[in-house]
C-alpha cells in the first residue's frame, strides 16, 4: 500500500465525522461501504440521516450483500422471527437505508445502488432492480472509483496501541480502492468495532491510511451472523460426490450456504472415516463416476492437507482446520514455494542448503542488501533479533560479521548463530472478505496470534484472478479446485447462476465468472457447477437442467465439471452430443426422456440413444432410501456443525417452510383453512411449539385460526 504523510484524526462521535466528510468533499457523497458484515452502520444511519433532512445533500450510497435482520410479514412469520432475531442478533443496528429501500420510501435525493442481492431478496423490488450493476468481483473498485466515489467507509479491528488497523472481515475491495483514492479528495472514514478479531495479511494497515477513525466502545455492536441453515438429503450427495474430486495437496474454493456444509461434512468424513467414506460412496453408485474420480480426484484422506484460497473465507475452513484437513501452507515466494511443491522442503526445516539453493536461484545477492535481509527474516530463514546496518548483520550476541555470502567468515557465522530454525509467514488460507455465524467471529478471535496469522485477508484481486501474480498463484493453486453454485445448466453446458431470463437479478454474478476461468487457466484446476436437479414452483417439479435458458452466467464453452445429487458430469473439451448425455445422466429420471426427445428433435443428439439403465433410476426416494441406514448410524445430520436454532424453532421452521409452499396453491390454502376450521382441539404433543410461537393461548380468532394451523402441520 503506498505511503502518506496524513496524520489519521481520532473522532468520538459519528456526527462529529459526518461533519467533517461534508466540509471536506461537499454535499455531493458517493459513499462506497463494503458487502457483507463490514458496514459501519451508526455512520451509515448518521450520514443517511443527514441526507433524509437536507435535500440539498445528494447521496448516492454504492455497495452489496446489505444485511438486514430478519423480519416475518404475516402473523406466524413475526411470531418466529422476532424473538430469534432479538437472541441471535442482539444489538446489531440495521440500516435505516436499507429500511426505507425495503419499503420504497427512499428520499428523491438518495440513491442506493449494489453490484450483489442477498438471493431472492429483491426478486419484485423494482427499485432495487433497475440499481443494480452487473461485475465481476475484481472489476468492483475500478467500476466504484469510475462512479466517483469520494467517501470510504467500514469498520475495522485495532492494535492496542491504535497505531494499526485491520479491515479484518472486508479488506475485499477497500484494499484497491484505498490504493486508487489515496491521492485524491475523498474522505476515508473507519469505525472501530472490537467484536472484529484482528486479521493480518494484507488486511493489517497504519492507522493513518485513514483520514478519520471513530473509537467509541458505545458504537461497538454484534457483527452480523447468519446462522447456519439445515442441510437436506439431496445436498448431502451433492457434497459426496464433490468432495471425492478434492486431492491431497491440492487447493480448494468453496462457498456459503448448505452446499459448502454439505461438501465441508464429505472432506471431514473422507479424513476422519475413510472406511465408511468409502463404503458410503460406493453404495451411492461410485463406480459410475470412476473415470472422472480416478482422473482428476481422490478417495483418499488428507496427509499433506489442503490451502484454501476463496474470496469468501467460509465457517466452514474453520472446521477443516480443526479436522486437520486445511493445513498446507502457501508462501509468498515464488523461490521457496516451488521448492516445496517439489518436495525439496521437507517439515519447513531451515538448513544451510537453504540458504545456498535461496542465492542459486537468484532470490537473494550474495551480498545482501536490506531488502535481501528483510526477505530472509520474513521467511524466517534468518533469526528475527538479527539487525542489519551498513551492510553488516548484527547478532544478538553483540558480534557482527559483513553480509557477504562470499566471505567464507561471514557466511560460516550466518549459518552458525543467525539461521532461523522453521520458515515463517506461511498462510493456509486467503481470504477476501468473511461472513459466518456468531461462533465463527468467537473462533476466531479466540485464535492465539500465531494461529491468526496463518490466514492472509486480501483483496479479491490477489485471490479471484492470477494477472499480476500469476508464477506465485500457479505454484499456490496446484490442484485448485473451484466449488461454485448455479440454478440451472444447459443442456449444451451453460450456467444460469444470477438471474431469470426476465431480467430479474436473484443475487449477482460476484466471483464466479473469476473462478470459473481461472480454472481453465490453471493445468491441473477444475471449476465445479454445483446444483439440485429440480425445483418446485407452485406446487410442480421443474427440471434445473434444460435445453435452453434466455440468461446465462458463465457460456457453455467455459464448462467443466457439473454436480447434481444423481453424480458427476465432465464436459470439459466434450463434444456438444458427449455434453448432452452426460448432463441428462445427471438429471432426475423423471424429465431425462423428455430432454432426450428435445435434444433429439434439434439435432444433437444420435436418434438411436437411450439413457443407459445404470441413470434410469434418477429419484429423490432413492436417495432417501439409500441415506436412511447411514441416518439411523448418526450420519448426515439435519444440522452438521450445529446451528443458532433450538430444537423447537427447528420443528417449527420445517411446518412454516412446508406451510409456505402449500399457500401457493390456492386448493391448497383453501383445504389448509378449512382443515384447521375443523380442528376443536389441537394436540397435547404441540404444545411446546404452540408456546415458542406465543398461540399456546390464543386471544382471538385469529390466533385461534394460526394455532390450529401450525400444530396441524406440526402433528
Amino acid at each position: 500500500m503506498k505511503e502518506n504523510n496524513r496524520k489519521a484524526i481520532i473522532l468520538q462521535e459519528v456526527s462529529d465525522c459526518v461533519d467533517r466528510v461534508i466540509e471536506k468533499v461537499g454535499k455531493e457523497i458517493r459513499l462506497g461501504v463494503p458487502l457483507g458484515a463490514g458496514k459501519p452502520n451508526q455512520f451509515i444511519n448518521e450520514i443517511y440521516q443527514r441526507a433524509k433532512d437536507d435535500p440539498s445533500i445528494n447521496l448516492t450510497i454504492l455497495s452489496a450483500l446489505t444485511l438486514e435482520r430478519p423480519k416475518g410479514k404475516s402473523l406466524l412469520e413475526k411470531r418466529f422471527f422476532d424473538p430469534f432475531s432479538d437472541r441471535v442478533f442482539g444489538d446489531y443496528p440495521d440500516m435505516l437505508f436499507e429500511l426505507d429501500r425495503t419499503e420504497n420510501r427512499l428520499p428523491p435525493n438518495v440513491r442506493v445502488i449494489e453490484f450483489y442481492f442477498p438471493a431472492g431478496k429483491f426478486n419484485n423490488h423494482e427499485y432495487a432492480q433497475r440499481n443494480y450493476i452487473s461485475s465481476n468481483y475484481t472489476h468492483v473498485a475500478r467500476d466504484l472509483v469510475d462512479r466517483g466515489v469520494n467517501v470510504l467507509a467500514q469498520i475495522v479491528a485495532k492494535s492496542d496501541d491504535l497505531s494499526r488497523l485491520s479491515l479484518s472481515c472486508n479488506p475485499d475491495v477497500s484494499m484497491d480502492m484505498v490504493e486508487v483514492l489515496n491521492d485524491k479528495e475523498v474522505a476515508l472514514v473507519a469505525q472501530i468495532n472490537t467484536n472484529l478479531p484482528y486479521m493480518y495479511g494484507d488486511a493489517d494497515i497504519p492507522t493513518d491510511t485513514f483520514h478519520y477513525v471513530i473509537d467509541n466502545p458505545d458504537y461497538n455492536f454484534k457483527i452480523f451472523g447468519p446462522p447456519k441453515m439445515s442441510v437436506p438429503d439431496p445436498d448431502y450427495m451433492i457434497g459426496l460426490y464433490a468432495s471425492t474430486l478434492v486431492k491431497d495437496g491440492g487447493e480448494l474454493q468453496v462457498g456459503i450456504g448448505s452446499l459448502g456444509d454439505a461438501l465441508t461434512y464429505g472432506l471431514v468424513l473422507k479424513h476422519k472415516n475413510n472406511k465408511k467414506y468409502r463404503t458410503i460412496i460406493e453404495e451411492f453408485g461410485q463406480h459410475k463416476f470412476d473415470d472422472i474420480i480416478n482422473a482428476k480426484g481422490s478417495l483418499d484422506g488428507f496427509d499433506e492437507g489442503l490451502f484454501g484460497a476463496s474470496e469468501m473465507f467460509v465457517d466452514s475452513f474453520m472446521f477443516l482446520i480443526q479436522e486437520g484437513i486445511m493445513k498446507r501452507k502457501a508462501y509468498d515466494s515464488i523461490t521457496l514455494q516451488r521448492l516445496i511443491n517439489e518436495g525439496k522442503l521437507k517439515d519447513e526445516k531451515v538448513t544451510p542448503e537453504l540458504l545456498y539453493y535461496l542465492l542459486r536461484k537468484g532470490a537473494i545477492e550474495p551480498i545482501l542488501s536490506q531488502k535481501d535481509f528483510r526477505y530472509l527474516q520474513k521467511f524466517g530463514v534468518l533469526k528475527e533479533d538479527l539487525k542489519y546496518r551498513n551492510e553488516q548483520i548484527f547478532f544478538s550476541d553483540g558480534t557482527h560479521v559483513e553480509a557477504d555470502l562470499n566471505n567464507d567468515f561471514a557466511h560460516e557465522q550466518i549459518v552458525e548463530k543467525g539461521l532461523g530454525t522453521k520458515l515463517k509467514n506461511g498462510a493456509i488460507i486467503h481470504g477476501g472478505f468473511f461472513l459466518g455465524p456468531a461462533k465463527f467471529y468467537e473462533w476466531l478471535k479466540s485464535l492465539p496470534e500465531e494461529e491468526r496469522r496463518l490466514i492472509h485477508m486480501k483483496s479479491v484481486r490477489s485471490i479471484n484472478q492470477l494477472y499480476g501474480h500469476e508464477p506465485l498463484d500457479r505454484l499456490h493453486r496446484k490442484d485448485g479446485r473451484f466449488f461454485n453454485t448455479c440454478l440451472m445448466m444447459t443442456l449444451m453446458g451453460a450456467a444460469v447462476s444470477d438471474g431469470l431470463e426476465d431480467g430479474t437479478v436473484i443475487s449477482g454474478v460476484g466471483g464466479q465468472y473469476n473462478f470459473v476461468d481461472m480454472a481453465h487457466a490453471l493445468p491441473d484446476g477444475h471449476s465445479v457447477l454445483q446444483l439440485r436437479s429440480t425445483r418446485t414452483k407452485g406446487g410442480k417439479t421443474l427440471s434445473n437442467i434444460v435445453w435452453k435458458y434466455g440468461h446465462i452466467t458463465i457460456p457453455r464453452h467455459l464448462r467443466d465439471i457439473v454436480i447434481t445429487e444423481y453424480g458427476i458430469a465432465d464436459i470439459r473439451g466434450k463434444t456438444d452430443e458427449e455434453v448432452i448425455i452426460e448432463l441428462i445422466q445427471i438429471a432426475d429420471s423423471k424429465f431425462q426422456d423428455e430432454l432426450v426427445q428435445v435434444a433429439k428433435q434439434a439435432g444433437k443428439l444420435s436418434k438411436d440413444y437411450q439413457v443407459p439403465e445404470a441413470f434410469r433410476n434418477n429419484y429423490p426416494d432413492q436417495i432417501t432410501q439409500k441415506i436412511a441406514p447411514f441416518k439411523k448410524e448418526g450420519l448426515f445430520p439435519v444440522f452438521p456443525f450445529g446451528t443458532d436454532f433450538t430444537h423447537e424453532e427447528q420443528v417449527i421452521g420445517k411446518a412454516l417452510k412446508s406451510l409456505k409452499e402449500k399457500t401457493s396453491k390456492t386448493s391448497s390454502k383453501l383445504s389448509m383453512i378449512i382443515k384447521a376450521l375443523l380442528t376443536f382441539k389441537v394436540p397435547e404433543s404441540t404444545m411446546p411449539y404452540l408456546k415458542r410461537m406465543q398461540l399456546d393461548q390464543p386471544q382471538n380468532f385469529e390466533e385461534r385460526l394460526y394455532q390450529k394451523i401450525l400444530a396441524n402441520e406440526i402433528k
